[in-house]
C-alpha cells in the first residue's frame, strides 16, 4: 500500500498534454468568471468561479 503512495503510476502522454492545455485555459476563465461576477452578480457565478479556482488549484498543484 505504501509503495504505490511513493512512487506512483506515470500518466498517459495524453493526459499530461490535456493538463497542459487545461493549465493554458483554467486562468482566462478564472479572469472572465471574475469579471462577470463583478458585473452581474448571481449564486451560480460564485458556483461556478469556486469550482473553477479549485480546478486551477488541482492542476498547479499537481494533485492529480
Amino acid at each position: 500500500m505504501m509503495g504505490k503512495r511513493l512512487f506512483p503510476k506515470p500518466k498517459p502522454p495524453w493526459w499530461r498534454k490535456c493538463r497542459c492545455t487545461l493549465q493554458k485555459i483554467i486562468i482566462p476563465l478564472c479572469i472572465f468568471q471574475t469579471i462577470r461576477l463583478l458585473l452581474l452578480p448571481s449564486t451560480i457565478d460564485v458556483l461556478i468561479l469556486g469550482f473553477l479556482v479549485g480546478i486551477a488549484c488541482v492542476l498547479y498543484f499537481e494533485w492529480i
